[in-house]
Order: structure tokens, then C-alpha cells, then sequence
């Protein structure tokens, strides 16, 4: 059996659970070893499980080469407490894997996560606003008119193109598109946008519409600065200043010119540890429980460079502008001190890009389920965000221009476009007005006063042309 690439869709977490499993029995090599004096058949060691599957993982193009070997152990700590696999007298659950000689065996069938069900959707339909809809409280007979008086020859000229009966006069109002109307059309072009790029039937497998905010669209869109970054409205809800010092800090290494306090050896790692223990103790990932099934099914299209790089920009954007603040200041001081050769190492035996993806992946995306494959999913995408996020943490540029267009459209629409047969009523026809002002013969141009009275004569030579 061999491994497959998974692409973008619902359930992707749990078929890339189910398939590491299927593959993890089917190929991993099992033989007699001996423990405390006895025998035991069909089993492997901790340390030949984790050698066998760390490879398999780095050679997957699900998870990439940068899984790391704790990341493997991590992951067979969740085989043993799902009972994927269990130890030679049959304990699993309770027990903690280590990467040592310990015996472990398959037990006759390993479970399979079952997917998920969730209650169908039903998409709801984008109300524009009807033009013939009247404003709240309005009603034909409060509608304050005026007194006109007229005298016979006024009436006449007034109504002297109409063509019997005047009809009855009915006042139509003009609606203006609502700012409800726009975060809908804002919300429902994203959406629509973002299923066109996974080529999915639709979106309700992989995120729940309902529960997509669409003044975070708005606000995540024009409310930033001219870096890019989010500007939040609450400040509240900002980083706090020591957090945000501290990554000044280290992103700006060695010029940290708004740190006051002096330096000292390792106080580079004391800052860093500053901030892992900020972001590591988040209640919530920054990409949200609610769209880790988006970003995960965005993780199928990484062999599509251009397109994976454009859905992660549209699945950042239905992130709280709060959110987004802290995944933006985050990215871009993790991209800074991987590119930077003049701070000191922060972690011994950890290169920098290794230490920046397995100390914050976890702090921006996570599952509620343990038995995911989050720990990997998260690796590799902290990785592309890292190596794109310049593009990824900017809004599309199409998406943006393709909804204002709607917008504006929609603004322009005029009465006649709407009503065309109320405008037809109010209104003459060219044939209803040659009804009423017959044509009149036109008057013959008269001549003009210098007209030539003769023909020209034609042309005679005389002595003034002779040589």
C-alpha cells in the first residue's frame, strides 16, 4: 500500500488519520524479540517504531520533510491512547510511549476514525434590496402632498400628450443598498470565491457558513495599516505592551531601541521564552477551532503554489481581526529572526527555523480532537506561512476589486432598469407624441444674398499668362 496525496476537501484531517494508520500496519516490519526472558512474536520496539514511521512522515507529501522525531513520538503517543497499537501484555490508554527499547505490538484491529456528521446546510439566498419596497412606517395615504391649483389652460398643457386616460400616479421608492446588503454580498463572494478554489460541491463539510462573520471580512480588508497589519478598533483586545516590546525586540535584533531595561547574557532566550509562554498559553488557536477544517483542506493544494496561497488568503481573512493582529506580528518576527545571522541561538541543538516552527505551530493551529494529526498538519503549515507570508497576510487583490465592482454595480442601477413598464406609463412614446404634434412641413432654406447669379465661365487666358 502506498501513501497517496490527499487533496483539498472535507474530512481531510481524518482520512490522512486513517490512511498514516493503514499504512503504519500494513508496512511496518514485525519480528521476535525477547524481554525479561521470554519470547514474544510479531512485535517491534519503541525506538524501531519511531525510526520506521518518522520516515514514512518525511517522505510523505502530506506531511513533508520536516517532520521532526519528536513530533513522531508525539504522534505514537495518540496510537497507544486510541489503541492503534498497545504494549506486549496488551495495556493501552494509560500507558506513556518513550523512545526506548519497550516491546509494542498491532492488537487484532486498529480503529479507524469515523467521520464526522454534521446537520446539512442550507444556504441562504442574498437579499438585495427591492427598489419597490417602501421605507418602515410609509404608506401611500400619510404621504404629505402638496396643494397645486390649476386653471383649465395649465391642466390642458400638462396633460396634453397623454393618450387617454392619465393612469393612476403610485409613488415608487428608490432604496440604497443597506450596510446589512454589503456585509452580505462581502460574506457570500468570499465564500463562493473560496469553493470555487477547493473544487468543492460545497463549503458546509469544511466550515460552517453561519458562523462566518462578515464585518471581520470588512474589517480585516480596509482597517490596516500601511504595512498591512490589522488596526484594531478595541484596543482591549491588543497585544499586551510587554509581549509587544519583546517581539520589537527580537525581530529588530541587536537594535532593540524600545527595550530600556540592559542586556545580559541569555537574555535573548529569556525574551523569547517571554513570548512562547504568551502565545502558548492562548485559550484558542489563532486560526480558530471553527476553521481548522479550512486551513487543513487548504493544505491539499500546497502543490499548486499560486492557488494554496491564495485560499489561505481568503481563509485569513474570516479570521477575528484580533486574531489576525497577533498571526501577522507573530509570522513576520518569526520570518525576521530566521533571517537573521546576528542573534545568538536560542534553543542548544534546535536550529532557528526548526525552533520557531515546533514552539508556535501548536499556538496557531490546533484541533479539539486529539487523535488529529494536528502537531504535523500544523508543522507544515507554519512552514508555507513562514516562506509566504507576505502574500498570504495581504487581502486578494482580485476578490477585493471583483466585490467593490458588484457594489458600485449594484448603486448604479437606475429606476427605468427596475421599472421599465411604470416608466413606459409615465412617460411618452415617440409614437404617442407624433399623435399629438403632427409633423409640419419645413420652410425652404432661402438663398443667401452673395449667391452667384451666373455660372461660372470658363477659364480664359490672357496676355498678363503669355511669356
Amino acid at each position: 500500500m502506498e501513501h497517496r496525496i490527499i487533496g483539498p476537501g472535507p474530512y481531510r484531517a481524518t482520512k490522512l488519520w486513517n490512511e498514516t494508520i493503514e499504512l503504519f500496519r500494513a508496512k511496518m516490519p514485525l519480528r521476535k524479540h525477547r524481554s525479561h526472558f521470554k519470547s514474544y512474536e510479531h512485535c517491534f520496539t519503541a525506538t524501531e517504531a519511531v525510526n520506521w514511521l518518522h520516515n514514512l512522515l518525511r517522505h510523505n507529501q502530506n506531511f513533508g520533510p520536516e517532520v521532526t522525531r519528536k513530533q513522531t513520538v508525539q504522534l505514537l503517543k495518540k496510537f497507544l491512547k486510541n489503541h492503534v497499537i498497545e504494549d506486549i501484555k496488551g495495556r493501552w490508554g494509560q500507558e506513556d510511549f518513550e523512545d526506548n527499547r519497550h516491546l509494542y505490538r498491532f492488537p487484532p484491529s486498529s480503529p479507524l476514525k469515523p467521520y464526522p456528521k454534521r446537520s446539512p446546510y442550507k444556504a441562504s439566498v442574498v437579499k438585495f434590496p427591492d427598489w419597490a419596497d417602501q421605507p418602515p412606517d410609509t404608506t401611500q395615504e400619510n404621504i404629505p402632498v402638496r396643494p397645486i391649483v390649476m386653471n383649465s389652460e395649465s391642466w390642458y398643457k400638462r396633460h396634453s400628450i397623454a393618450i387617454g386616460e392619465v393612469p393612476a400616479c403610485r409613488l415608487v421608492y428608490r432604496r440604497q443598498l443597506t450596510e446589512a446588503n454589503v456585509e452580505e454580498i462581502w460574506k457570500s463572494m468570499t465564500l463562493s470565491h473560496l469553493q470555487k478554489i477547493l473544487e468543492l460541491d460545497s463549503l458546509d463539510e469544511v466550515l460552517d457558513p453561519k458562523l462566518v462573520n462578515s464585518k471581520f471580512i470588512i474589517h480585516n480588508v480596509y482597517s490596516v495599516s500601511k504595512q498591512g497589519v490589522v488596526i484594531l478598533t478595541d484596543k482591549s483586545k491588543e497585544l499586551p505592551h510587554w509581549v509587544l516590546s519583546a517581539m520589537k525586540c527580537l525581530a529588530n535584533w541587536p537594535s532593540c531601541s524600545d527595550l530600556k531595561q540592559p542586556m545580559y547574557s541569555g537574555f535573548e532566550k529569556d525574551v523569547f521564552k517571554t513570548i512562547a509562554d504568551y502565545y502558548g498559553h492562548l485559550k484558542e488557536p489563532l486560526l480558530t477551532f471553527q476553521l481548522f477544517d479550512a486551513f487543513v483542506s487548504v493544505l491539499g493544494l500546497l502543490q499548486k503554489e499560486k492557488i494554496a496561497i491564495e485560499a489561505f488568503q481568503i481563509c485569513c481573512l474570516l479570521l477575528p481581526p484580533e486574531n489576525r493582529r497577533k498571526l501577522q506580528l507573530l509570522i513576520r518576527m518569526m520570518a525576521k529572526i530566521c533571517l537573521n545571522k546576528e542573534i545568538p541561538p536560542l534553543c542548544d541543538g534546535l536550529g532557528m527555523r526548526t525552533l520557531m516552527v515546533q514552539t508556535f505551530s501548536r499556538c496557531i493551529l490546533c484541533s479539539k480532537d486529539e487523535v488529529d494529526l494536528d502537531e504535523l498538519l500544523a508543522a507544515r503549515l507554519v512552514t508555507f506561512l513562514m516562506d509566504n507570508h507576505q502574500e498570504i497576510l495581504q487581502a486578494p487583490s482580485s476578490l477585493q476589486n471583483a466585490i467593490e465592482e458588484r457594489v458600485a454595480h449594484l448603486r448604479r442601477v437606475q429606476f427605468q432598469k427596475s421599472y421599465p413598464e411604470v416608466y413606459q406609463e409615465r412617460f411618452p412614446t415617440p409614437e404617442s407624441e407624433a399623435l399629438v404634434f403632427p409633423e409640419k412641413s419645413k420652410p425652404k432654406p432661402q438663398l443667401l444674398m452673395w449667391a452667384l447669379k451666373k455660372p461660372f465661365q470658363p477659364f480664359q487666358r490672357t496676355r498678363s499668362f503669355r511669356m
